[in-house]
This record gives structure tokens, C-alpha cells and sequence, in this order.
């Protein structure tokens, strides 16, 4: 049985970290020495979670407010153009190299909070993507070590402010405008998910297919991204590498297709869950 785990507020407002164990959570904030879930990884905890299973739920699902993931991360390193379909539609050379941008954790929102589209912009774009969590800490990563290096993985919709990510060749302003981002509803173990690049990823706008591929068309993979940003950073445990969105974003349509207030957008992979967030205006 698949283990997801979750940071939450409880119904008294308060942060927390457990296990949905059906229309239920397991709050492991009440039961471990751990602060968080980024802390819970860090401590080995994930491997030991099996000792939780039966446990009587602290919470129902729907008395709890989720929160991103790991809701602060150390690092949130984004990936840009790691599917082929992406980079035909952006009319951009290959590249020898994994193109790189850093996301702030202020940026992100939970599975089921709004997405904000900032006054400043008309084009507010969607980007399906599947998270990596880093379990294990280190520096130049081997691609064989890689994936010892995984807590496990998530859903990520890499919200983009088209019109300001243009602005000059760097990227970082279209991509960390409050609460643009989304991250859930919870984490997968990786053994959980040992078919990983068999999984399709789906996005949907308002129920109409967008975007569909299977993890294994990335043109990086998940071990040559761990070992290509440890080079550069020392990775920490709850850090979260966003891997790249394939082909079919709404700014590269004919007509352009933007978020608007009102919209529903999801992104779905196998093995993992829904992503699903409502739109809105900043007010």
C-alpha cells in the first residue's frame, strides 16, 4: 500500500506532518521528534513510517488544511526545457546542459489554494511537473548514487507569469510572484514508485487535456539533475527539484491559452495522485 505523506495545519491552526490514511491523518507531528516533514526526511524517518500503519487518525482529511509539501524548502531548483516537445515549441537551440532557475518557497501554494494571477500580467501560464524530494544530503552526486539520494516524489505545477519571465533572458521574475506555484497533495515514497518512468503526466485546464507525456521522454533525467545541481549546491534533505514540463503550454498555442480567474486547473501522474488548484485574480 502506497504511504502518502503530508504537511498540514490541524483544525486548531497549528503546523504539522502525517500520513493520509484514507478520509483520515495520521499526525506524525504528535508522535515524532521531527518539526516537519523536510525534518522527518532529514532524520531517516520515512523508512520507519511502516510503524505508524493501523494507527488510529488523529484528524479527518477534510478537518485539515493542507500546505505545500515541504513547505519551505531549502532550494526549490527548477528545471526549463527538459522535454523535447517543449523545446520545438519555444523554438529553442538543445542544450548540452540542464537549463536552471531557483524558485522562493513564498511562491508555492497546497493542492486545493488558489493560484493568483498577479495584477501585473494577462498571461499566466500552466506547467505540470513532476517534484523530486531529496532525502539524503550531498555534494557531486554521482548518477549511479542518485536516486539513494530520493525521499520521493510529488505533483508541481510551475505556475509561470509569461510576460514577466520575458522580460530580459533571466526567468526568476515570472517565476516566484506570490503564490503562483503549486505543490501536492502529498509525497510518495520512492520505492514506492519503482515503474517511475513508465508514469504519464497529465495536465488539464478546466477538464481539456493541455499536456500529456511519460516521465521517461525527459531529455535529463531525474539521476543527471541530482548530479548536475550537486555539483553546484550541496542538496539538503527537503530540497525539491522541479523536473521540467513537456509540450503543450498555453503560451505557445495558436491562440495563446492563459489561466484565468475562475479556471481549474490539475496535474495528474500515475503513482502519485492529482494536483488540482482553482485560479483567481489577485485581489
Amino acid at each position: 500500500m502506497t504511504t502518502r505523506f503530508i504537511s498540514f495545519l490541524n483544525p486548531a491552526g497549528e503546523p504539522s506532518f502525517g500520513i493520509v490514511d484514507g478520509d483520515g491523518v495520521i499526525d506524525l507531528g504528535r508522535r515524532e521528534a521531527a518539526a516537519d516533514l523536510a525534518g522527518f526526511i532529514a532524520a531517516g524517518g520515512i523508512a520507519g513510517a511502516a510503524k505508524h500503519a493501523g494507527a488510529e487518525p488523529d484528524h479527518a482529511l477534510d478537518a485539515v488544511t493542507l500546505l505545500p509539501v515541504i513547505p519551505a524548502p531549502p532550494r526549490i531548483i527548477c528545471v526549463g526545457l527538459n522535454y523535447r516537445a517543449h523545446v520545438a515549441e519555444t523554438g529553442r537551440p538543445d542544450s548540452e546542459r540542464p537549463t536552471i532557475f531557483l524558485r522562493l518557497a513564498s511562491s508555492q501554494v497546497a493542492h486545493g489554494a488558489p493560484m493568483i494571477r498577479p495584477r501585473e500580467s494577462e498571461r499566466f501560464d500552466y506547467e505540470g511537473e513532476l517534484a523530486v524530494i531529496i532525502g539524503k544530503a550531498g555534494r557531486r552526486i554521482s548518477q549511479a548514487d542518485a536516486l539513494d539520494h530520493v525521499a520521493g516524489y510529488s505533483c508541481y505545477n510551475d505556475g509561470s507569469v509569461r510576460d514577466w519571465q520575458k522580460h530580459t533572458s533571466q526567468w526568476a521574475p515570472g517565476k516566484n510572484f506570490p503564490s503562483t506555484g503549486a505543490f501536492g497533495p502529498w509525497m510518495i515514497p520512492a520505492a514506492d514508485l519503482p515503474g517511475r518512468e513508465s508514469c504519464a503526466l497529465v495536465t488539464r485546464l478546466n477538464g481539456q487535456e493541455v499536456q500529456r507525456a511519460t516521465l521517461s521522454q525527459m531529455i535529463f533525467s531525474i539521476e543527471e539533475l541530482i548530479a548536475y545541481a550537486s555539483i553546484f549546491t550541496r542538496l539538503e534533505p527537503g530540497d525539491v527539484i522541479v523536473s521540467g514540463t513537456p509540450g503543450g503550454v498555453g503560451d505557445r498555442r495558436d491562440p495563446p491559452l492563459y489561466m484565468r480567474d475562475g479556471d481549474q486547473v490539475t496535474v495528474e501522474i500515475d503513482g502519485i495522485g492529482m494536483l488540482s488548484n482553482p485560479v483567481a485574480d489577485e485581489g
